[in-house]
C-alpha cells in the first residue's frame, strides 16, 4: 500500500496531559501498542520492521530530516508476526538499531495520533495526516498537521527531525 502522509514528531514532557488535551475532540482509541522497530541498512530512506501487539508491518519510508512538519512518502505491507520475514530481512540488510517503545494510538478522521514513551530516548508526540486513497492533497494533508502542531502548542525547538532509530543511533 502507498501512502502519502504529513507528519511531525516533537519531544514534550507533557505527555499525559497533551493526550488528556486531545480527549476533547474525541478521538477513536486504538489501543495501546508495545512495539519493536528494527531498523535495516538500506542505500536510501528507511526500511523497518515493526512488531506490536496492534500493529505489525514491514515500513519503507522516505522523507527529508527537517526539524518541522513534512512529507513522508510510505510504502507499507501489513503482515502477521513471522520471525522468517525478520530472519530475512536482517540476513539480506543487516540491523541498523532496534527502538522499543510504549505507543498509545488514537484517529480523528484520517489523522493518526501517537503518544510514545520510547525506551533510552524519552517522551513523544507524533502527528501524521495521512492520505491511503488519493483523495487529500498534499497543502489539506499539511494544514491539518500545522492545525494540531498549534492546537498542542509545539514549539520550533521541540520538533524531532529525525526517526527514533536515528536518534538512538546518535545517542550511542
Amino acid at each position: 500500500m502507498n501512502i502519502i502522509n504529513f507528519e511531525f514528531k516533537a519531544k514534550t514532557t507533557r505527555l499525559q496531559e497533551l493526550e488528556e488535551l486531545l480527549q476533547q475532540k474525541n478521538p477513536r482509541f486504538i489501543g495501546e501498542d508495545y512495539q519493536t522497530d528494527t531498523y535495516y541498512n538500506v542505500a536510501k530512506g528507511r526500511l523497518k520492521l515493526r512488531e506490536g501487539n496492534i500493529e505489525n508491518a514491514l515500513i519503507y519510508y522516505d522523507r527529508t530530516d527537517t526539524a518541522s512538519a513534512k512529507q513522508s512518502n510510505i510504502i507499507l505491507y501489513k503482515h502477521n508476526p513471522d520471525a522468517a520475514l525478520k530472519d530475512i530481512l536482517t540476513t539480506v540488510h543487516g540491523i541498523k538499531v532496534v527502538v522499543a517503545k510504549c505507543r498509545k494510538i488514537y484517529f480523528i478522521e484520517n489523522v493518526k495520533f501517537h503518544f510514545d514513551k520510547v525506551e533510552g530516548l524519552g517522551t513523544f508526540i507524533e502527528v501524521e495526516a495521512i492520505d491511503n486513497t488519493g483523495t487529500f492533497a498534499i497543502e489539506d494533508l499539511q494544514n491539518q498537521c500545522n492545525y494540531y502542531a498549534s492546537f498542542f502548542e509545539v514549539q520550533q525547538q521541540d520538533y524531532i527531525q529525525n526517526s527514533y532509530g536515528d536518534l538512538l543511533l546518535e545517542k550511542s
